[in-house]
Order: C-alpha cells, then structure tokens, then sequence
C-alpha cells in the first residue's frame, strides 16, 4: 500500500477556498509565518477517502477482531451507548454554560447523569461517594493516593511506604511515587496471591497504606483480602482498590464490603466504553465515609426543589484533578451501559466472563504451562517458558503467530512474576466460536512450535510491516516520512 505522501499529485486539491475578503484581525510576526508552503500531500477527496478507507481495513479493532489482551478487558462498546452520547443536547453542551437558568437549563440533564452515576458506582462498590473527574485508569490511581495522602495530613498521621505487591500493574508505583510515598513491594506465596506473613513483617506505623488489585493479575481472587484489609487499618492505613479486574467480581461482590477505602474504576474497561489509542478514558474514584471530605471539588448535589448544581465549599478537598468535570461524554456512555444492563445484567457480565476464562484455560493447559493451576476469575496467564526452553519458541512469537491468523496477541510478559507469561482475557462479550477459533490458532502455534519453529521466529508473515526490532523502534524513535529514491536510499 502506497503512502499518502506517493499518492501526492502536484496540483491536485479536494478544496478550493475562496479569497479572503475580510481585513485581518490580528497582524501575525512575519518571522512566526513559513517562508516556504508546508510540505503537505496534494490529493483530492476521494484519494483520501480511499486512502484512509483502505488503512481502516489494515487496523485491529474490537469491532472487527478478537482482543484477548489480559487486564485490559477489552470488551465490545454497546452502539446504543455511541448514539446517545451523540444526541445533541449532550454532544453541544459547553463545560462553561450556567448550571441554572430562567425558563429552564441547557445543563441540568448532563448534572443529573453525574449525580446519578455516582449513586450507581456507589451501590456497584459499596463506597460512599465518587468523583468523574479522572480521565484515565493511572489519572484514578494518582487521585485515590492524593486523597490517602489528604487524610493523613488531616490527621497528623506521619505516613511515608505504601506496600504494593510485586505482581501489580506497573501504575501502582508509578502512582504511589508521583505523590511522595515510598514504595515497598510484597512478594507472592506459592498460590499466587500476597504473602500475609511477609506483609505482617512489613507493617509498621510508616505504612499509609496498600494498593491491590483483587483478583489480582494471575485473575485469582484473595481469599485473606478482609484479613488484609483489616491489617492494613490496624495501622490506621487506607486500602486502595485498583478496579482494573472489576469485570470479575461486578455484581458479585463489593470492594466497599471487603474492607477498601478507596477505589477506582475504568469506565473504559469494566463498563464498555471506549478503549486504547491513548484516549478518552475515565477513571471515577470512589471513597468510603471518612474520606468523602477529601474528595475533587466540583461536586454535583441534588437542592431541595429537585435542581442539580455543583457544589465547591469542600475545605479539604483535594482540588480540581481534571479540567471541568472530566471527560464527560465516556461517563455518559458508561451510565447507559450500567442502565441498559441493570442489575442482574451487571451479574451475568462476572459470571460470563470468569466462565469464558476458565474455558480458554481447560482448553489449552495441556498445551502451555499454567502460572498457577487453580480456577481463574476474568483472566488467566499461560506461559511459553517450556516451548521456549524445548523449541526455542516465546511469548512473543506465538503473539506474532497469532496476528497472522486474525486475532490480536493477548497480553506479553506481564505479570512479570511469570517467565513468558501469555496473559488472556477472552471478557464476557465473545462468543463460544470466537474461543473456539482462537483455542484451535493457540494449539496450532503451540505444535508448530515443535515442527517448524523458524516459522513463527518470522511471524508475521501478513501484515504491511513483518517482524520488527521492536527495542530500537522504541529507543530510536523516527516517525517522520522520508521520500526514497529508486535505489531505496532516502533522497537528499
């Protein structure tokens, strides 16, 4: 496939726009105007239209592929929920329009679903408040340690450690970190979950406290995650809840009801909006009682005439965290979600997604080593450690295998407690022949693995770009086009 630049016809235009006519209002530096026109590629509109048409059919989407990336849930997005957010009363509000007005409101629906989201996510977690600003999964963690770091201070509490299990998303830390707190990491037992003894030996009155993700990243489930919360408050530490495996447990349990403080969830992830490409997301967080107080402002309240507003007399809050109130138009998608699917909706998204897991994990054990074997909950980690060991075939070479035969490689190398590790997370949304379809690709690569290795070491053999040296790509960074001669030199 040619480059838009190749495409490029000297002359060729999809615009024309008519002379300006109207004085300029504003007399620009000449030294900040190009002395030479950009060098743009001329096309008319239906060259780019097939252009881009044509690289839309080249892309991995969920709407159009398999996307078993593990922790990532990577569900499919509802279209009903697109249209609604689309709906103009929604789509053309401004963050600045007056929140009440004479003879009625521009913006007193759009306040409604934020008050009325934060009462879903509540009784969906069992916490006592919530805030949308957070525009991404990381934006709620640093949000949630802000507000663990808001009630110390209040309290006079000299907290420095928040412990974090070796087997986190590399967020956590990151998170942790950014807020001043140091960061101690709690080794796995054999079982896969966190050591209690090694955590006992670490608790101290230092400790502010614990970010877990539950289950955790091999998609087990603590069995001692009360007990480990109530450790934690024993010191008088918060326990943070990373909702990124929310999928699993949605409906069933309550983050709230197991002991956590402070939680935060990816609207993105759990409740079917949009996902990846850097944007948009959002990450509500969500407290318990004590810490409501410290909570984002602007917060959105119910008056007694049954008006919404915002409300920013919060003395101890943290402060904005987000221009205005977040990305909006995601938390919008996510409400009809919650909406459309109710209840006993929100059950059967757990109960499928741990079901469609466990039957990926049956099917291929025999195949790849198992991180731990025992039943899953929303994900399980494979390893190639033995395919790389007998046939010199890893991780990444089955993914790339994969990508040729039509399915998006899961998640590679993490958690990186696993050597090798294939991390799947099939969601609740794929069908029974999806599995079967990728089941069937994962045992066919497992056996090719041992007949013809070399095959996969060039995989993929597919796609416009073959296998790349993705340590340099990454190191030496060059996305800028240029043009190449005949003799595939680039052109002086």
């Amino acid at each position: 496939m040619q480059l838009i630049f190749e495409k490029s016809v000297p002359g060729r235009r999809g615009i024309r726009v008519a002379e300006q006519d109207v004085p300029d209002s504003i007399n620009l530096n000449a030294g900040l105007l190009r002395e030479t026109p950009a060098d743009l590629p001329e096309l008319s509109e239906l060259d780019v239209v097939r252009h881009f048409t044509a690289l839309s059919r080249r892309n991995f989407s969920v709407d159009s592929h398999f996307y078993p990336l593990g922790s990532c849930t990577m569900k499919y997005n509802p279209k009903v929920a697109e249209r609604i957010a689309g709906y103009p009363g929604f789509a053309h509000l401004h963050p600045l329009l007056p929140q009440l007005r004479l003879g009625g409101s521009l913006t007193q629906g759009a306040l409604q679903v934020m008050y009325e989201m934060d009462l879903l996510l509540r009784e969906i977690t069992g916490m006592a408040g919530f805030t949308m600003q957070p525009m991404a999964g990381a934006h709620g963690e640093l949000t949630g340690i802000m507000i663990m770091a808001a009630y110390h201070r209040a309290r006079g509490n000299r907290k420095t450690t928040v412990l974090i299990p070796d087997s986190a998303h590399g967020t956590n830390p990151a998170s942790a970190a950014i807020a001043g707190y140091t960061v101690k990491s709690v080794p796995s037992d054999a079982s896969g979950g966190m050591d209690l003894a090694k955590l006992r030996e670490m608790l101290t009155d230092e400790v502010a406290g614990l970010m877990l993700t539950c289950p955790n990243t091999l998609g087990l489930f603590n069995p001692h995650v009360s007990e480990i919360c109530e450790l934690i408050h024993s010191v008088d530490g918060v326990v943070y809840y990373d909702g990124a495996n929310l999928n699993a447990i949605m409906g069933k349990t309550r983050p709230g009801d197991l002991g956590f403080d402070i939680v935060h969830l990816n609207l993105h992830k759990s409740f079917a909006t949009p996902h990846g490409g850097g944007g948009p997301g959002a990450g509500p967080v969500g407290v318990a009682e004590r810490l409501v107080e410290f909570l984002p402002v602007s917060v959105v309240v119910k008056r007694e005439d049954g008006t919404y507003a915002l409300e920013y007399d919060r003395p101890n809050s943290i402060g904005y965290i987000a221009p205005f109130y977040g990305n909006f138009a995601v938390v919008l998608r996510a409400y009809v979600y919650i909406l459309m699917l109710g209840r006993e909706g929100i059950e059967r998204v757990a109960e499928n997604a741990v079901l469609n897991a466990n039957y990926v994990l049956a099917k291929l054990k025999d195949l790849y080593d198992v991180a731990v074997d025992l039943p899953c909950m929303h994900e399980c980690v494979l390893s190639a450690e033995t395919l790389a060991k007998d046939c010199g075939v890893r991780a990444l070479d089955i993914s790339k295998g994969l990508i040729d035969r039509g399915f998006h490689p899961p998640t590679v190398y993490f958690p990186l407690t696993v050597h090798e590790a294939l991390m799947v997370e099939p969601t609740e949304t794929e069908s029974k022949e999806t599995l079967d379809a990728f089941i069937a690709a994962m045992r066919e690569l497992a056996e090719l693995a041992h007949t013809n290795p070399e095959a996969l070491h060039e995989a993929p053999v597919s796609t416009p770009v073959g296998r790349l040296n993705e340590t340099k790509a990454a190191r030496d960074l060059n996305i800028a086009y240029t043009p190449l001669c005949d003799c595939g030199n680039p052109l002086e």
